[in-house]
């Protein structure tokens, strides 16, 4: 049976691991300064993120934040959470932190409930939330199987349920989930990971058509090797980070911030046409 330590399966936030921190590496990344575009349509959206106390999710948090949205997010990370939102709310930005596991869907439904009534009903989901722990096929059992997909996809779905009927009743909403590059580049040590992340897009393209009608949108972002602080510390070795460098088409390492204005862009009226689609995030890799 696979044994993955507590402290690690929290969404988007690593603690402590079985395995040694690595050393964080230098790691490329374009050395001028980043002009980005602001969105005059997300000011004063209510927006729900899931697995936002850290990494990617973070990002997105703070992304929405600077946009003037009224941004809740939900993560079984109390300590980061509250942190975070601290943070946010002494920089004067509409923010509430949700501490939630999202593997219990009760509980998810409450918080988007809660998340609704203190900041209006859902405009923007971005169903973020995930943990990519390594594992061998091998040793996978059927309860570790679910636990994985409740982890990985199944959050997803009813994330999407309990906003969808408010974005039906105000005749608009975009809903943004977050894949991997993972399956695409046939990424092993990871195999029912890769099988749920397969599984968002199948989902995302359901969902576009059952919603469409609504004028809702519903869109995949597809990160490629993002460096964030858990990758640093569990996965990035200088040889590994080498390699996926040289197969990028662009010589920078992808970071948080990239995938992050992707979601953006994708939540903004801009891209009021786009959806049933995957955006890559990835600097050419796959």
């Amino acid at each position: 049976m696979i044994k993955t330590p507590r402290a690690i399966r929290r969404f988007g936030r690593t603690v402590r691991s079985s395995a040694a921190p690595r050393p964080v590496l230098e790691i490329p990344n374009m050395e001028r300064d980043m002009s980005f575009a602001n969105y005059p349509s997300l000011a004063g959206k209510s927006v729900m993120v899931t697995g936002g106390a850290s990494g990617i999710g973070a990002e997105i948090v703070r992304a929405f934040a600077a946009q003037g949205s009224h941004v809740g997010f939900l993560d079984i990370d109390a300590a980061g959470g509250t942190v975070l939102a601290a943070e946010l709310q002494g920089k004067g930005a509409s923010v509430a932190f949700f501490p939630c596991d999202l593997t219990d869907i009760a509980a998810l439904k409450d918080a988007a409930a809660r998340l609704a009534e203190k900041l209006g009903p859902v405009a923007v989901l971005v169903n973020n939330a995930a943990n990519d722990d390594r594992h061998d096929w091998k040793d996978v059992t059927p309860d570790y199987f679910d636990e994985r997909i409740a982890t990985n996809l199944r959050h997803f779905f009813f994330a999407i349920q309990a906003v969808a009927p408010g974005m039906i009743a105000a005749g608009q909403g975009s809903i943004v989930n977050l894949g991997s590059n993972s399956w695409y580049q046939a990424v092993g040590n990871l195999p029912v990971y890769a099988t749920a992340k397969a599984a968002v897009h199948g989902m995302t393209r359901s969902f576009a058509r059952d919603l469409g009608r609504h004028r809702i949108r519903v869109n995949t972002v597809v990160p490629g090797w993002v460096m964030t602080e858990r990758q640093q510390q569990l996965w990035v070795t200088p040889e590994g980070l080498r390699h996926h460098l040289e197969r990028q088409c662009l010589p920078d390492a992808v970071q948080p911030v990239h995938v992050a204005r992707m979601v953006l862009f994708l939540a903004s009226d801009d891209a009021i046409m786009c959806t049933a689609n995957s955006f890559m995030v990835e600097a050419g890799a796959i």
